[in-house]
């Protein structure tokens, strides 16, 4: 195919692709090392997130007195996605071109190597150089983002190994290892702040899961790319054909909308749960606040390793979009009720709204559960074979955009009301579009 004229599979409504050239074995290899790295990377991930809304303003000169506190913390969020909006569809090219695990090496290298500067940023900090700190967690932070942009790589790996037809269910094992791996995340960094006495340890100790999850991709993770399809060569890193090409295929356009909004409505909220659960209704203390993330992840690892994947053969990818939908416009528009009621004069007990946070987050997540793979499993089924990494990647690209947009958005919109409630009256409102949107999805 022609590189330069991405109209020649415009018309297909779905493009199957060939199985890949590996053995049987290679395959499954390829399946486990992916959901390994990914639920080891997110172990990472889960230990320093539930930490870094409460770092940043302790860090922030005049602490939570600070009028900049909801445009900084939101920043420093934001920063991680911005990076990966644009190296996303970057390794997702590259990948296409040399091949899937160099890529996947170079960015768990770089993760554990962020990570460990995230650690020392947080020693910086507690030591008095709150500046200083505040700095080098907005270096970690890029940094890192830039390590962890090759998602749209593990997604094309998925796509290699997988028939169309199961497609789904191989995206959903990159769920299924993003929800365990922050399932025990936020307990790691809960038994770190247990046994670690200093700031850094959450940090130190996901670089050094990151650097395991490195060494298991050298020894067993094998190239997936097929043999045989002529490598793209792109003139440049930054060529917006690619988003023209995805664009321009078939449904993909739509999807990706529909993705970038329920994201970005996601995304408003994500930042601003460590936040709420410190509020006087609540009066979560760090600790306390790792076991909710916790309960995050173990509600998206149920959600997608196990209720989807035992549903994702009866039931199509159109209908878990819009049921997703449904599902996390009423858990956000909940979280806003939680959110007003912590902060009354005579707030509710605390135990009646812990239970409320807990039902709310389950319905919200398992929303988010249900969309994200059944989205990327037909963007991958409308995508031409050949440019299925650089098609991830840029709806990887779009998905950051939205990370970039929603905490950027959420933590100051937090702080523009004393009840907190506007981040999630604004997602649940997005997300009833989407809703509306998701009626033209057609099944690949």
């Amino acid at each position: 195919m022609d590189e330069t004229s991405p109209t020649t599979f415009q018309t297909a409504p779905s493009i199957p692709s060939p199985p890949p050239d590996l053995s049987d074995r290679a395959h499954r290899s390829a399946l486990l090392i992916v959901f390994l790295v990914t639920f080891i990377d997110l172990l990472g991930w889960g230990l320093v997130l539930p930490l870094l809304p409460r770092f940043a303003k302790e860090f922030i000169p005049g602490g939570d007195a600070s009028p900049y506190k909801g445009i900084t913390i939101g920043a420093l969020m934001a920063a991680f996605s911005a990076m990966q909006f644009i190296f996303a569809p970057i390794w997702g090219r590259v990948s296409d071109s040399i091949g899937r695990r160099p890529v996947l090496l170079i960015g768990l290298f770089c993760a554990a190597l962020f990570n460990g500067l995230m650690g020392f940023a947080a020693l910086m900090g507690t030591e008095g150089q709150r500046e200083l700190g505040l700095i080098l967690l907005f270096v970690a932070r890029l940094g890192g983002g830039v390590a962890c942009a090759t998602v749209g790589t593990a997604q094309a790996v998925i796509a290699d190994s997988t028939a169309p037809e199961k497609r789904s269910r191989g995206m959903a094992l990159i769920g299924a290892a993003f929800g365990i791996g922050f399932t025990f995340g936020p307990l790691l960094g809960f038994g770190a702040l247990l046994v670690i006495p200093n700031a850094g340890g959450p940090g130190f100790l996901a670089a050094g899961l990151s650097l395991i999850a490195f060494i298991l991709a050298i020894a067993l993770l094998p190239e997936t790319l097929r043999k045989g399809v002529a490598p793209i060569r792109h003139r440049t890193w930054f060529d917006f054909d690619g988003l023209r090409t995805a664009l321009d295929t078939p449904g993909v356009g739509l999807l990706m909308l529909i993705f970038f909004v329920s994201t970005f409505a996601f995304a408003i909220f994500e930042p601003t749960l460590a936040l709420l659960t410190e509020t006087a209704g609540l009066g979560l203390d760090a600790k306390h606040n790792f076991l909710i993330f916790t309960y995050v992840g173990l509600v998206l690892g149920v959600a997608q390793g196990l209720i989807y994947r035992r549903l994702a053969a009866r039931v199509s990818e159109q209908t878990f979009i819009r049921l997703g939908t449904l599902l996390m416009a009423c858990g956000l528009a909940g979280m806003g009720l939680v959110a007003h009621f912590a902060e009354q004069a005579e707030p509710w007990p605390a135990s009646i709204l812990i239970t409320q946070l807990l039902v709310m987050l389950a319905v919200a997540v398992t929303g988010f559960a249900f969309v994200t793979p059944s989205v990327q499993s037909l963007i991958s089924r409308f995508s031409d074979p050949t440019r299925q990494g650089e098609i991830l990647g840029v709806n990887q690209s779009a998905n950051a955009m939205a990370r970039i947009l929603g905490p950027a958005a959420g933590v100051p919109l937090y702080y523009l009301t004393p009840d907190h409630v506007v981040p999630y009256c604004l997602s649940a409102g997005l997300l009833l579009a989407v809703l509306l949107l998701s009626a033209g999805v057609r099944q690949g």
